[in-house]
């Protein structure tokens, strides 16, 4: 017998935003800072996970009063040597088991990726669940998305000892240690993790950030007239 997790009993889950990455191919700085149709990237991510999670916090390292006008909590990643974003989902659990000791669950997702879908963690959820797996993460039509998934609060030892002891750095190689769910979406009209890297990006993030907010429109204007 499977189990489905309806969107409405979704396990307390918090969801970290990744925002450690240097953005050397934008000449430096923060990416999630870059502006797209007059909102930056970080705010528009927390516009949609915001109603799908029970808290959001912030990982990035340096000065965190450099994000002080999003009212997020900043946690720094205390392994040495910028090693990652594993780095950044073990800051996550570690502050979620101190601070947030009934949650179980953690979503991470890229502070780049200004499209995230509306049902992510709950697909993610149902996915997990369904196939009795550990963790789960994202895909969109051919490619995975290991940074943008759903980790286990208990499993924080395990990471950090992957991390610091054998030196692991990519993401999935540590999810193959796990029974492991992919939840796939579509990536046309647009793909949901669509992230701005380079200057090229943000203008095409331009174009697809107009898209978007004509299929809202659209979806807004269906569920009305139902």
């Amino acid at each position: 017998m499977t189990t489905r997790i309806s969107a409405t009993h979704v396990p307390s889950t918090l969801g970290v935003l990744l925002a450690g990455g240097l953005a050397r191919r934008m000449g430096g700085g923060d990416k999630p800072m870059r502006t797209i149709g007059g909102r930056t990237i970080l705010e528009r991510v927390i516009a949609r996970l915001s109603p799908q999670c029970s808290g959001l916090i912030l990982n990035a390292n340096g000065d965190p009063a450099r994000f002080a006008g999003f009212g997020l909590q900043v946690v720094a990643d205390d392994v040495p040597g910028f090693p990652g974003p594993l780095a950044g989902i073990l800051a996550a659990l570690d502050w979620t088991a101190a601070n947030r000791p009934e949650t179980e669950w953690v979503l991470s997702a890229a502070g780049d990726c200004p499209f995230l879908p509306r049902d992510l963690v709950a697909r993610l959820h149902d996915a997990r669940a369904r196939e009795n797996a550990q963790l789960a993460v994202a895909a969109s039509g051919e490619q995975s998305h290991p940074v943008i998934g759903l980790w286990r609060v208990a499993l924080r030892d395990e990471l950090r000892h992957a991390l610091v002891v054998e030196d692991l750095r990519k993401i999935d190689r540590w999810t193959a240690r796990y029974p492991l769910a992919t939840v796939t979406w579509p990536n046309e009209p647009l793909d949901p993790f669509f992230n701005a890297n380079t200057v090229e990006d943000i203008a095409e993030a331009e174009r697809l950030a107009a898209l978007d907010e004509r299929a809202a429109q659209a979806a807004s204007g269906t569920d009305q007239a139902s």
